[in-house]
């Protein structure tokens, strides 16, 4: 099942995005900061269980772009299609919100290319897109991948 986020989940997203945050994949989010952006979230739980499987956020930039970050799921439920459920979930709510233009910064270009993204030049994002970029240790030598698509 995929809702969106609430603050009782706030623990078991930063749980799931510190995994990847450790081996650099995933920008690190303070808890602070997920609090002030839950609203952005949404979560994919287990039926049974109720147990957190994955999250992906949908952060809107401007007035027709919003970017998918965060996506992420736990390692031991890969290849089950939770990613692209989530993914999927996103571009709708994005349809919603009326956003004309998805973007994403990536080491997983092929899970994009999936979903209709396409590489794009990081020099075509807004500034605005490049505040995050300060607090990552690998800038200002990102190795992420910019991908685009129309919504």
């Amino acid at each position: 099942m995929i809702r969106k986020a609430n603050v009782e989940d706030v623990r078991a997203i930063y749980n799931l995005l510190h995994v990847f945050a450790k081996d650099a994949e995933l920008l690190p989010r303070p808890l602070g900061e997920l609090y002030d952006h839950i609203r952005d979230f949404s979560v994919f739980l287990d039926n049974a269980t109720g147990e957190m499987l994955g999250c992906c956020a949908l952060h809107i930039c401007w007035e027709d772009l919003a970017e998918v970050r965060s996506l992420a799921v736990d390692r031991t439920r890969w290849g089950k299609g939770i990613g692209g459920r989530l993914l999927e979930f996103a571009l709708t709510e994005a349809r919603e919100l009326g956003i004309k233009k998805l973007f994403t910064l990536t080491y997983r270009p092929g899970f994009f290319e999936k979903h209709g993204f396409a590489l794009t030049d990081k020099g075509n994002l807004p500034q605005k897109v490049w505040a995050d970029c300060l607090k990552c240790v690998k800038f200002p030598d990102c190795d992420e991948i910019a991908m685009i698509r129309e919504v």
